[in-house]
């Protein structure tokens, strides 16, 4: 199902209100909204957020788990012309802090669970109103109480594909996380684009229902969720991802499609019960996110018995921009290595350290030009310019192109450590273990894990005559990091190993770990 009318956020509610109004479009912990009610709630929200003095490009937080008062706010800021900041509720107190005087948001919708966290409004100069968003929320207080008074008409936002209408933050490679900005096209484009060339890598069908595993404040998550309600279907979201709960969805809510990363699911696949024949329904899997293992791969073709298709994309690709399409996932192909092949209308290249394009099968950076990339990050004209060059992303991954243009992802040319889907950046991690009164100096790298991908692997080298075990150091970074980027193994070193101009040789600690393997990613 594809409707080239829709184009941007706020008109793909109000299409499908329009064309189907009692279909339901969220379907939330027993709680079923209808486009209809979707459309005329978010349009009252969004009356609301411009009767708070907000106006067109200011920002607007939301810290809370998924909830179709969520999806509400979603839509409520692209017809309100403002933009969504999205806050992923496991960092602490102080990276959520950042965020916040970051975006300058001027509103914050909290679920009462982290309410804690923004108590202190004298730390947030911009931030004009706190809005309790618990779902349900009680008639006559918090976010209904809020909204309520408000209308519902008024004229059709006048936002264009190009207007910014989210800002989602990745941790940072210095250690602060950088806001990239999306424009409604991030959304949209490469759909168009598949509708255009017939391709059914990413496909919706009548009577589709899928199921969001990742959370909306990840670019997979809010790109997977857009494109359920770009194609008018019924989204079935979890509050947080329980294993046991997404299985149980698969199996009674007549779900048919659902976007995960591997390490989800490697944990479905391990629940009880979970067995070939076990999801009738089920027609596709969309996975991404982090490399998938062989093993866990085909366990997939194996015991799920539908199509899969696994993407590929950066936050900052706004969308995905690589795709190995069903008809690739062949048990013993070499493709099943792959990242996949570039989407109609994206390109790729790969590049030496000196910027000159390598030919197939050199590995080097890749870099992709796609329709939906970033606006650019927020208040950072420099690191935009040194991300996007002219019109190329560079994505810090190293790999390559074969002849038939299937893309491999090899290594990384940044140190990120992705564990289970969750961008880890090492400088972070060290600066933080370097606050502890008796580390000289730390290093952090990726290892492989199993169920995880990779996990977090310390090396720390103590100042003299200091002692400090791996509890201690483990603890000192409780409430400092979001607890994915503390690292589990902790390794005490002599020194730092460094080459002559100082630069740390993080490979050397690095593959004695990744010895064996075809790939140094995992």
């Amino acid at each position: 199902m594809y409707y080239p009318g829709v184009q941007t956020v706020a008109q793909t509610v109000a299409f499908h209100a329009a064309r189907q109004p009692d279909q339901v479009a969220i379907l939330c912990a027993g709680r079923q909204v209808s486009y209809r009610t979707l459309n005329r709630e978010s349009s009252r929200t969004a009356r609301a957020i411009l009767a708070s003095g907000l106006h067109r490009g200011s920002r607007v937080a939301y810290l809370g788990k998924e909830s179709e008062h969520y999806y509400e706010i979603l839509f409520a800021c692209a017809k309100s012309e403002t933009v969504l900041v999205p806050i992923n509720w496991r960092l602490t107190s102080a990276e959520i802090d950042y965020i916040l005087r970051d975006s300058g948001a001027e509103l914050a919708f909290v679920e009462r669970e982290f309410m804690a966290t923004v108590r202190d409004r004298d730390a947030f100069p911009r931030l004009r109103a706190v809005i309790e968003a618990d779902a349900p929320g009680a008639p006559g207080s918090g976010f209904q109480g809020w909204k309520a008074g408000q209308g519902t008409g008024g004229a059709e936002p006048a936002s264009q594909p190009d207007d910014p209408v989210a800002q989602l933050y990745t941790s940072g490679t210095t250690g602060l996380p950088k806001g990239v900005v999306l424009a409604h096209r991030s959304f949209f484009k490469i759909r168009d684009a598949l509708a255009a060339g017939g391709l059914d890598w990413i496909d919706w069908h009548p009577g589709d229902r899928s199921l969001s595993c990742v959370p909306g404040f990840h670019i997979g998550g809010l790109w997977w969720a857009m494109q359920g309600f770009s194609a008018g279907i019924t989204n079935v979201v979890m509050r947080a991802f329980v294993s046991q709960d997404a299985v149980r969805l698969l199996r009674t809510a007549g779900v048919t499609t659902t976007c995960a990363v591997p390490a989800m699911l490697q944990m479905m696949l391990s629940e009880d019960g979970v067995c070939p024949g076990a999801f009738p329904a089920l027609r596709k899997v969309v996975y991404g996110g982090s490399p998938i293992s062989g093993r866990l791969l085909q366990q997939c073709i194996d015991i799920l018995g539908c199509d899969l298709a696994q993407i590929y994309g950066l936050t900052e690709t706004g969308n995905t921009a690589v795709c190995l399409p069903p008809a690739a996932h062949v048990p013993g192909s070499p493709l099943l290595k792959a990242a996949g092949r570039p989407y109609p209308g994206v390109s790729v290249k790969v590049i030496s350290p000196d910027g000159a394009e390598l030919p197939a099968g050199q590995v080097g950076e890749i870099c992709l030009r796609t329709p939906a990339v970033m606006l650019g990050y927020w208040g950072r004209e420099e690191a935009t310019k040194q991300a996007l060059d002219d019109g190329w992303l560079r994505t810090g991954d190293a790999g390559y192109v074969d002849g038939e243009g299937y893309v491999f992802v090899h290594d990384r040319v940044t140190d990120t450590i992705i564990v289970a889907g969750e961008n880890v950046y090492p400088a972070e991690v060290e600066n933080a273990l370097c606050r502890h009164p008796a580390v000289a100096e730390a290093v952090v790298i990726g290892v492989p894990h199993e169920q995880w991908g990779e996990v977090v692997h310390a090396f720390v080298a103590l100042r003299p005559g200091c002692h400090a075990s791996a509890r201690e150091l483990m603890m000192s970074l409780k409430g400092m990091i979001a607890d994915f980027k503390i690292p589990v193994r902790y390794e005490l070193i002599d020194s730092v190993p460094r080459n002559p101009s100082g630069k740390i040789l993080r490979r050397i600690l690095r593959d004695p770990f990744w010895a064996g393997m075809d790939r140094n990613v995992n």
